[in-house]
């Protein structure tokens, strides 16, 4: 339960982190730049428009990996409703707040962004829950191309990125989802990842086991051991 708790918990910070980057204008993290590009050329939501994305990147590693697992797929397409229905709702909760309207608060929009996608994906890691279609896909590469899992991770974030400007470009003449906050994101959140996981990792890996802990605890006081029988020889 307590890892499931920081599950959610990660998923839904790591779904505001990208709403800031949103209002920022700046240009979004990688990992949502094609959802945002749907979105803005189709006038869907963002909420919808990552459940599409998120189908075809499931699309994706079917076709990579040539094996379709339906208990895998129905996990993943559950992440994704899950992720979807937390972006509609950020991004609503965001837009509550004032609109940054000078350069100076966009940035500074987008660099709570970048602290908040972080720390949504140090519970969302650390987990150990299923990961989603994006992340999914990114295994894939690594695995059919026989590359380091950094590289597939570059390589899946450049096809990401290009995808999505060229959705762009063509509906609404404009890079939209892509910009100066983009490159940002795809360089500073795994640095702010990574500071995250060397001062706060042990404290989160300790709650967990401690709930493991304490239920063995519980488990051990509730059981009753049976009663010996010794059958004495006649």
């Amino acid at each position: 339960m307590r890892r499931l708790c920081l599950y959610i918990v990660g998923l839904f910070f790591l779904s505001l982190g990208v709403s800031f980057s949103i209002q920022a204008d700046l240009g979004v993290s990688p990992v949502s730049s094609l959802a945002y590009a749907f979105s803005l050329s189709s006038g869907l939501s963002v909420g919808i428009m990552t459940v599409v994305a998120n189908i075809l990147f499931i699309i994706l590693q079917v076709i990579l990996s040539k094996q379709f697992n339906l208990r895998e797929s129905i996990v993943q397409l559950t992440i994704t409703f899950l992720f979807g229905f937390y972006m509609d709702v950020t991004l609503f909760l965001v837009q509550l707040l004032p609109t940054p309207e000078t350069l100076v608060m966009r940035w500074v929009f987008l660099i709570i962004s970048l602290f908040i996608v972080a720390i949504g994906l140090l519970g969302y890691f650390n987990a150990k829950f299923p990961l989603m279609p994006y992340d999914e896909l990114t295994y894939v590469i690594s695995e059919k191309f026989r590359m380091k899992f950094s590289n597939a991770k570059i390589s899946s974030d450049l096809l990401n990125v290009s995808v999505a400007g060229l959705v762009c470009i063509i509906f609404i003449q404009s890079l939209g989802s892509i910009g100066i906050g983009t490159l940002f994101a795809a360089y500073f959140i795994g640095k702010i990842v990574g500071w995250l996981m060397k001062h706060y990792q042990k404290y989160l890996v300790q709650w967990i086991n401690k709930g493991k802990e304490k239920g063995y605890k519980e488990l051990e006081e509730n059981t009753t051991p049976e009663k010996e029988t010794v059958t004495l020889p006649s």
